[in-house]
């Protein structure tokens, strides 16, 4: 596809299919599970069903970092597809149902027999702190094969989170994905997804950053420190700053950090009167960075958008928005 074919998609994204499984719980029960407090531990079918089994009573909602985004552009107003591999199972009937209810278009065939849907166990502390038990499950056997390579060409932004490299298949997919892309002149943004994923795939993300792959990259202030090995916040910037034409790093309640061809940005986080639950966070913060990019705005407003989409989602249960998103940016912004 030539670059000047016009985009029929905002973005497109490529990610795990979980269903997010969240339970609100004290701390003695994290230690007594022996949890990795606060964050993303990848566990086995036969570990999924052990703490599900000890979880207090949980809901079901459609998750997933990349999917999660997705559903923030689209609240937004944004054309979004998904590509991501479910099996054909009621969790991944559910997955595919909400994805298509929020209006983002999902096509993946699904995958028979075993394993299951992926679903990701969260246990969200009183302060909020969501500790993350993923069973990746169909997920990790996403194909090549399953890309549908004139979709991904179609799409102005191509998203990729990296909780979905630690597995073979879609490592080589996604590694496609950023080909065909490129060849069709759209752009690539990457999220680092968590720190765990740096330690073990960094050479490769770093390979990546070098060899001008990607345009837009997003991490926290923990993944920046890992992936430069800079525990200074500024360092950490400066080293990777002038490898991507957009670098975005948050910081929580420290806000974010935007820095594109040389231009910086800041935004202060968004008050929130409780914050409920963390989960989705990031998602959506860069939902809202998206947002405001595939429309061409200023830096400083791609990041209010990302932090007031970041606000929403922590004073609410769930990795997905709830209020009417055009309408907060309206009052907002």
């Amino acid at each position: 596809m030539p670059e000047t074919t016009p985009p029929r998609y905002d973005v497109i994204a490529i990610g795990n299919a979980v269903v997010d499984v969240i339970a609100s719980c004290e701390e003695e029960l994290i230690e007594e599970l022996d949890l990795n407090r606060g964050g993303m531990t990848l566990i086995d079918e036969a570990r999924a069903e052990e703490l599900y089994e000890a979880m207090p009573p949980a809901r079901e909602l459609s998750g997933g970092s990349a999917a999660n985004t997705l559903a923030g552009l689209a609240t937004l107003g944004l054309q979004c597809a998904f590509i991501g591999q479910v099996a054909d199972d009621q969790l991944g009937k559910v997955f595919r149902h909400d994805m298509r209810a929020t209006g983002i278009d999902f096509d993946t065939p699904a995958r028979e027999g075993e394993p299951a849907t992926g679903r990701v166990l969260i246990f969200v502390t009183p302060d909020g702190e969501r500790t993350m038990n993923t069973f990746l499950g169909a997920g990790q056997f996403l194909p090549a094969a399953a890309l549908d390579e004139d979709l991904i060409a179609s799409g102005a932004i191509l998203y990729l989170e990296g909780y979905l490299w630690d597995p073979e298949e879609p490592r080589r997919a996604m590694r496609r994905a950023i080909e065909v892309a490129r060849e069709a002149g759209r752009k690539v943004a990457f999220t680092a997804s968590e720190s765990f994923v740096i330690d073990r795939h960094g050479d490769d993300f770093r390979a990546m950053i070098d060899d001008g792959v990607i345009d837009i990259l997003f991490v926290n202030e923990s993944e920046l420190a890992t992936l430069t090995g800079e525990d200074d916040f500024e360092a950490g910037l400066a080293a990777v700053a002038g490898k991507v034409p957009v670098l975005v790093a948050t910081r929580s309640e420290k806000g974010a950090v935007a820095i594109a061809h040389g231009e910086r940005a800041e935004v202060a986080a968004v008050p929130v009167v409780k914050v409920v639950d963390t989960t989705g966070a990031g998602d959506q913060f860069a939902a809202g960075f998206l947002s405001g990019y595939a429309k061409g705005e200023p830096l400083t407003r791609c990041l209010k958008r990302g932090a007031i989409c970041a606000s929403e989602v922590i004073a609410h249960y769930g990795p997905r928005p709830e209020a009417d998103m055009i309408a907060l940016m309206e009052e907002r912004l």
